[in-house]
């Protein structure tokens, strides 16, 4: 589907974008990827990487200006969302910022694309929106319902689709507990919020090839949620610096103990597949449409997808091999 199209991802000189742009130059070699973030240095940056390749374009803006969403999106078949205020402390100090970003930023999308033709869309969500407790997830929350209800918001209807993806934080990307702990691992003590706090462990190629599953899959209005992994956070620590001695610090404003991806009330609108679940919309009685069930098994009444119930669990060897294969790259992007 991508192969000879034109995409563009916004914030797309983030982490994300980092792992998307090769992986999808690669695979599916498109006509041309379109990079638009607010951040010169980082597309100045980025674009020494792909100095020799003409598929690329940078595109300096925000989602916050429509207008230059709509001068972006020109000539564009599939666009990825991954733009975000994300920083779950900083969104509790300066919440008017995020929503304008995550909220705002997403209508702004939305119409965009609808105007100016765009094939299909998939957004980048996050564990956080799910039975949201901090401003962040309360914002993701809004974005992804905006996504789904977009699919049939306008009276005279539209050929834009749009899909959510949806997962946790990505092992070793910039601002993520791994490279943190890395980075004062030699001082021999590592802050530990609470012993029982426990995160789900996805790599930022399993978030690029879900993104991947969802253009190809969706109808619209469908929220993916891969199935990875969970570990404790005392055992992150264990396996980045097993000598190192813990020190007990509190969570921090806004952040959650334990990581959810799908609550008990989406249970009764989701499905299993081998390797993904999807949440299907509430609305328009989507939720019971075979074309977006597919092959898929509806869960059990009140299931919750959560790291600390989740029944794969990631080793700390498995873990300590990943960071060996990964130093070099691990919270550079």
């Amino acid at each position: 589907m991508l192969k000879n199209s034109t995409i563009l991802v916004t914030g797309g000189t983030g982490s994300f974008g980092h792992a998307f742009i090769p992986m999808t130059l690669a695979k599916y070699n498109p006509k041309k990827i379109i990079v638009l973030s607010r951040d010169e240095m980082k597309q100045w940056e980025m674009a020494k990487l792909f100095s020799n390749d003409q598929r690329i374009r940078f595109f300096i803006g925000d989602v916050r200006d429509k207008d230059r969403l709509y001068r972006a999106l020109d000539g564009v078949d599939f666009v990825v969302h991954a733009a975000a205020t994300k920083i779950v402390p900083t969104a509790e100090y300066n919440p008017f910022e995020c929503i304008k970003t995550n909220i705002n930023g997403a209508m702004n999308l939305i119409d965009a694309c609808i105007d100016q033709g765009v094939k299909r869309v998939v957004a980048l969500s996050t564990d956080k929106a799910s039975s949201p407790v901090n401003l962040y997830g309360a914002t993701k929350l809004a974005s992804d319902k905006l996504f789904v209800a977009s699919n049939s918001s306008y009276a005279l209807g539209h050929n834009t689709s749009f899909s959510v993806v949806r997962y946790g934080n990505v092992m070793g990307s910039r601002g993520s507990v791994i490279p943190y702990f890395m980075s004062i691992r030699d001082s021999g003590v590592l802050p530990i919020t609470d012993p029982r706090m426990t995160r789900f462990m996805i790599t930022l190629e399993q978030g690029v090839e879900l993104v991947w599953h969802a253009f190809e899959d969706m109808v619209g209005g469908e929220i993916y949620v891969k199935k990875i992994p969970s570990m404790t956070v005392v055992d992150i620590a264990k396996a980045v610096a097993p000598s190192a001695k813990h020190e007990i610090i509190g969570i921090r404003p806004g952040e959650k103990l334990h990581e959810q991806m799908i609550s008990s009330e989406d249970s009764h609108f989701t499905y299993e597949y081998p390797e993904h679940y999807k949440i299907l919309p509430q609305i328009n009685d989507w939720g019971n449409d075979a074309k977006r069930i597919k092959d898929g098994k509806r869960v059990p009444e009140d299931f919750i997808y959560a790291s600390d119930t989740n029944t794969e669990w990631m080793s700390e060897q498995s873990l300590k091999s990943w960071v060996n294969a990964h130093h070099d790259t691990i919270g550079k992007i």
